[in-house]
């Protein structure tokens, strides 16, 4: 494969990321100073530049550094934002002019606003930006659902394993698909095991209740920083984040109320809960279109990887109508909005790259219920009808009739969002719809959260269900196992890719190469 290792990393990661982590004990904190005790944290790299998040414990003002040497020999100065209350005292700085292809070293101190000399210990990563070169090669990783159903951080299970499991592998970047908190989900100090055993949870007063306030949805982003495990992968590999439902609550869609005998909630319009949950979301991660001051402050935007690697990653959230039966046989708006499905062909049309990655938060031939108001609704685009496209399936239709027509090669979707893992074919010969050219659709998942029975497919697009592995009850443990994370990686000299759904212990449950060129297969 010709994906490389550049010199150094290595080291790097037992050395100053082991800083990094112990900065996370107050033994560490020095009086009178700021403090980064989260970790830090980049996402949204590019070929020439990268979003550096930080938290402090106080205001202070955001320095980082990079250099090309883990030695930080030679530094580079870049003055970031002044942190306050806010924000949270996050705060994300953009690195401009970054060398594309290389590893770049940074290292964040926070100043004291009233005596810039008084700095907080450095707290170190590192990432590689985007190559100009096809022969380098991608590789990157994906799951999501973090943390729900009540399973939290248990140090007696080693927090968050996953994360170690992933870093291994050595990625580009991670898409976190979507679930990246769950705020709807409080995490109790114990949960019981089916062998009679206790689960033994980190607590904190945020996590005790439904989030509701800025404040408790801010306390949920600040709960998985707890665990170490996250720490280290934040510091070492780069994140691409989208949403989904459970930054906010189950199965939420724009103009929802919730119903009076939900008691959990003393705030009923989800519209003003989502505005806090996107608010603390954009705080949390280092996300452009969501900084302060950003113009468009949206989650869907497209990542250019260099010539082998498009990623488009999608928001099948907040423009969405309302969960329905889904029988409409007209249905503008559908999961996307019209909106975001233009500008999703657009940019499919202008990509010139190999690959050309769909990460959607939901997938599209699996069947996703919602009865949270009492009554069968659909939650995600398949509604269990095998016929002619109905409801949100229209809009699905719209797209996949696009890219056949404009011949766009190269197009795979990545999902979470169901707590199993599997790969699904779909093609026109199966299906009920067939104006569209084959794909495939890969579900990973969950990350330290309940695993679920496998959902049915929906014959509307023709989905043949390849491969999957799911248990045979609801909400596995994450000691019960079916904790699941994918590896996408692209050859650099032949361009194939290859995808390979994983478990935690670094299994390899299924593989899948996919050939150059093509606009279906």
């Amino acid at each position: 494969m010709a994906h490389r290792l550049l010199p150094g990393r290595r080291s790097l990661l037992k050395g100053s990321l082991a800083v990094s982590a112990g900065l996370a004990l107050p033994a560490f904190t020095r009086s009178g100073r700021p403090s980064a005790e989260w970790g830090v944290q980049a996402g949204d790299v590019t070929r020439d530049s990268a979003l550096v998040w930080v938290r402090s414990d106080r205001p202070a003002r955001m320095i980082v550094e990079t250099s090309a040497t883990e030695s930080f020999r030679t530094v580079r100065r870049v003055r970031g934002p002044l942190i306050g209350p806010g924000t949270d005292f996050t705060g994300t700085a953009r690195l401009r002019g970054l060398p594309p292809g290389e590893q770049v070293h940074y290292r964040v101190l926070l100043a004291d606003p009233d005596d810039p000399r008084r700095t907080s210990a450095p707290v170190a990563g590192t990432f590689r930006t985007v190559p100009d070169r096809r022969r380098d090669g991608v590789r990157f990783v994906w799951s999501g659902d973090l943390a729900g159903q009540g399973w939290g951080i248990n140090p007696a299970f080693g927090g968050y394993r996953i994360f170690d499991a992933m870093a291994r592998l050595d990625p580009d970047f991670f898409l976190f698909s979507g679930d990246t908190v769950y705020a709807d989900g409080p995490v109790a100090a114990t949960a019981e095991l089916p062998d009679g055993s206790l689960w033994r949870n980190v607590t904190t007063e945020e996590k005790s209740k439904v989030a509701e306030t800025l404040a408790e949805f801010r306390g949920n982003f600040r709960y998985n920083l707890l665990d170490e495990n996250l720490r280290r992968f934040n510091a070492r590999v780069p994140s691409i984040v989208q949403w989904d439902d459970h930054e906010v609550r189950n199965n939420w869609y724009p103009g929802q109320r919730i119903a009076d005998t939900d008691t959990r909630y003393t705030e009923k319009s989800v519209d003003v809960l989502a505005a806090r949950a996107r608010r603390a979301f954009g705080e949390y991660f280092p996300v452009p279109t969501l900084r302060p001051g950003a113009r468009e402050g949206r989650v869907h935007r497209v990542l250019r990887q260099g010539p082998l690697l498009d990623v488009f990653v999608l928001d099948m959230r907040t423009y969405r109508n309302a969960n329905s039966p889904g029988d409409q046989t007209v249905d503008p708006q559908g999961i996307l909005g019209r909106e975001q499905l233009d500008w999703l062909k657009r940019e499919l049309a202008r990509s010139r790259a190999v690959w050309k990655v769909i990460a959607a938060d939901m997938p599209v031939g699996l069947v996703v219920p919602d009865t949270t108001e009492g009554r069968p609704h659909v939650e995600a685009v398949a509604q269990g009808d095998p016929g002619a496209p109905l409801g949100r399936e229209l809009q699905i239709a719209e797209l996949l009739r696009f890219v056949k027509h404009r011949r766009i090669t190269g197009t795979v979707w990545l999902t979470a969002d169901v707590h199993h893992t599997s790969a699904q074919h779909y093609r026109p010969e199966r299906a009920a719809f067939g104006d569209f050219e084959p794909f495939w659709e890969f579900v990973s998942g969950p990350l330290n959260a309940g695993a679920f029975p496998a959902t049915a497919l929906d014959g509307t697009f023709g989905p043949e269900r390849v491969f999957v592995k799911a248990p045979d009850t609801a909400n596995v443990s994450p000691a019960g196992g079916y904790q699941f994370f994918g590896e996408v990686d692209i050859d650099g000299d032949s361009g194939e890719l290859t995808v390979r759904l994983r478990e935690m212990d670094d299994t390899v449950l299924f593989r899948k190469t996919l050939q150059p060129g093509l606009v279906g297969q």
